[in-house]
């Protein structure tokens, strides 16, 4: 038997009245990749900052190599070899990528090596499979999905002993992902340790060789991979059978409440046209970059258009964000750390935003909001709990929470299930149901294409900034669709 890397034994960690963790065990090995699997609230990202140096056991102990390893801050945890790669982005954008690359480990100090930074950052994107990204261009230009790429370059440029990769394909496109799935596989040959966390199931059954699962902030079970399947990790995570994870009931469509007609314009050069109807589902499936998100932006009046008119209850006049709430719209951003949420905020004031008369009614507001966290099923210590506390898909809900308290009819929703545990996804998918069922419409963008075959009633396909013609579910498949999203099929 190989003997462990990293290993972890009896961490605990309290905050405040909440036990994040009641004594986990985890061991890697050389030449690894062992996933960490487990719902939101389980305790993988408390563990994860413990073991990147960001906050400090209660109690336990951990070894690196056979000898103690108690990092008192990240720098310390990266001169020792054990790098993060967190889900939320920490990129300068004001800095080139080359300079985002070397950022913590620059050569020459002070007085940096441009030289040798650019030789690093060159190298890094290269094992990515990237080295067309420009290593000049400032990082805050690229997009989401080339901007998590280059803080997993920075990773390798620092030089890891144990890698550890949050939710790494959460913004990547198809091709992407199978470079990265590529490169961890390449690491783990040359002897390097990772540890991989990911909602996707699917993910982990093919790129881990072990995969360890918490619940509740206990250590469930370590096993072999290929010996398991989905089916067993998801029981094990949630301690209970995972039956019909998709709601999809019989629906019929009802008037057109929303229609785009020939919209043109943004960074992306969008050219779209769309019939939404009440009590549908309609999913936008396509690469990350083809312009699905800008499409919904415009649509909600974030985003300008050039040509074409969007009606929204009949009225064709171009509306603002602030219009198109009141008017019974509503939006989930894909990127709830920048967008989706006030961090700082309570969730209390994160649910009831615009908090109109709010001030009038604090009891009933903080009634209804306690009503919405267990509808929501948000593990939280309470309303007053601030939302940077809470895990990413503890946040998730709160976001859509507001969309739901506001009882909009039209949701437009940007990967609405991004990072969000398997019990989680199942919640959502069942009140997206509830809210087609009722006559609501929504729109839904998904990079997931199972999650779109499996909730949607029609589904249409943007390649490179032009969206195809909506239609019925039962006429799409995943191969479809990706032939329709790269282009290979006019879909």
């Amino acid at each position: 038997m190989s003997v462990a890397r990293l290993r972890l034994s009896g961490i605990c960690k309290r905050f405040g009245a909440t036990q994040a963790l009641k004594g986990v065990d985890l061991e890697v090995r050389p030449g690894e990749i062992h996933g960490l699997i487990g719902e939101n609230g389980a305790g993988k990202s408390t563990l994860m900052k413990i073991l990147a140096g960001v906050v400090p056991p209660d109690s336990g102990a951990m070894e690196l190599e056979g000898k103690p390893f108690h990092p008192e801050t990240p720098e310390s945890a990266r001169r020792a070899g054990v790098v993060m790669v967190n889900q939320e982005l920490a990129i300068a954008p004001h800095l080139s990528v080359a300079e985002n690359i070397v950022l913590g480990a620059e050569p020459g100090g002070f007085f940096l090596n441009h030289s040798n930074a650019r030789e690093r950052a060159r190298s890094a994107l290269s094992k990515l499979g990237r080295a067309d990204i420009s290593l000049d261009i400032p990082a805050g230009r690229l997009s989401v999905a080339e901007q998590q790429l280059v803080e997993i370059a920075r990773a390798l440029a620092l030089g890891c002993r144990v890698l550890v990769l949050d939710e790494p394909t959460s913004s990547l496109t198809a091709t992407d992902a199978a470079a990265l799935f590529s490169l961890v596989r390449t690491l783990r040959d040359q002897g390097e340790s990772i540890i991989y966390i990911s909602h996707f199931l699917e993910e982990v059954q093919v790129l881990t060789d072990r995969c360890t699962v918490l619940r509740d902030g206990l250590t469930v079970s370590t096993c072999e991979t290929p010996q398991t399947n989905p089916s067993e990790l998801a029981r094990a995570m949630v301690g209970r059978e995972v039956n019909e994870l998709y709601s999809r009931r019989s629906r019929t469509a009802g008037e057109v409440i929303l229609r785009a007609v020939n919209v043109k314009g943004g960074l992306k050069n969008v050219s779209a046209s769309l019939e939404l109807r009440r009590g549908e589902v309609l999913g936008i499936a396509g690469l990350v970059g083809a312009g699905r998100s800008e499409f919904l932006r415009m649509l909600f009046g974030l985003d300008e258009f050039s040509s074409g008119q969007v009606e929204f209850r009949n009225d064709s006049q171009a509306g603002t964000p602030t219009q198109r709430w009141k008017s019974g719209m509503g939006m989930l951003s894909e990127d709830r750390k920048s967008e989706g949420l006030a961090l700082n905020l309570s969730l209390e004031e994160n649910l009831t935003l615009p908090r109109l008369g709010a001030w009038l009614r604090p009891k009933r507001l903080e009634a209804e909001t306690r009503d919405w966290i267990r509808r929501l099923a948000v593990r939280c210590a309470g309303p007053g709990q601030a939302a940077v506390e809470l895990s990413g898909g503890n946040q998730q809900k709160i976001a859509l929470g507001r969309l739901l308290r506001n009882r909009c009819e039209v949701l437009l929703l940007d990967e609405p299930t991004r990072g969000v545990d398997l019990g989680a996804k199942q919640s959502i998918y069942q009140l997206i149901d509830e809210l087609a069922a009722a006559g609501k419409a929504v729109i839904m963008v998904s990079s997931y294409l199972p999650e779109l075959l499996g909730t949607c009633d029609r589904i249409a396909v943007m390649c490179r900034g032009e969206l195809g013609d909506a239609r019925p579910v039962e006429e799409w498949d995943a191969h479809r669709i990706m032939l329709a999203a790269t282009g290979a099929s006019s879909g």
